[in-house]
């Protein structure tokens, strides 16, 4: 079922490079902090906060400060690499519960996309939703060159 929208243009992107010495300390300071995150992963505070809020992330609690563990830091790459693609929290979640065994996994054969477990359905219908968004994109572009260029004349 195709969707609507998107939230790429919203959506930081994660770079993929290893995290600084300061924060890969898990064991020696206990976690990662919030800001740890953010400043790694190039997301706000708010961001992390709404995530935990939509059970994707769940930091442990020293008081009022979350700290997060080496796997929430992997669930928060995997995160951003599904928004970077495209999928919704939602079809974020489903995918990420399915890698950790909690659904029985479907009989469709699957590949490994940045670390997030996609069927060939998934797939298939997220090309197909980017594709749509290419198309209207491309033709807002023109309508708004073709507008400014009159503009200019």
């Amino acid at each position: 079922m195709p969707r609507q929208g998107s939230a790429l243009a919203a959506t930081p992107s994660h770079d993929g490079r290893s995290a600084s010495p300061q924060t890969t300390n898990d064991s020696e300071a206990g976690g990662f902090t919030i800001s740890d995150l953010a400043r790694e992963f190039g997301v706000t505070l708010r961001t992390l906060r709404f995530y935990e809020s939509r059970g994707l992330l769940a930091p442990a609690r020293s008081g009022l400060t979350r700290i997060y563990s080496g796997r929430d830091r992997a669930r928060l790459a995997l995160i951003l690499k599904g928004k970077q693609l495209g999928f919704t929290l939602v079809e974020i979640r489903a995918m990420l519960a399915n890698e950790e065994g909690k659904e029985i996994k479907g009989k469709e054969p699957s590949a490994s996309v940045g670390g997030l477990q996609l069927s060939r359905s998934q797939i298939a219908e997220q090309l197909e939703l980017l594709r749509s968004q290419r198309t209207e994109i491309e033709a807002a572009i023109a309508e708004l060159e073709t507008t400014l260029s009159r503009l200019d004349a």
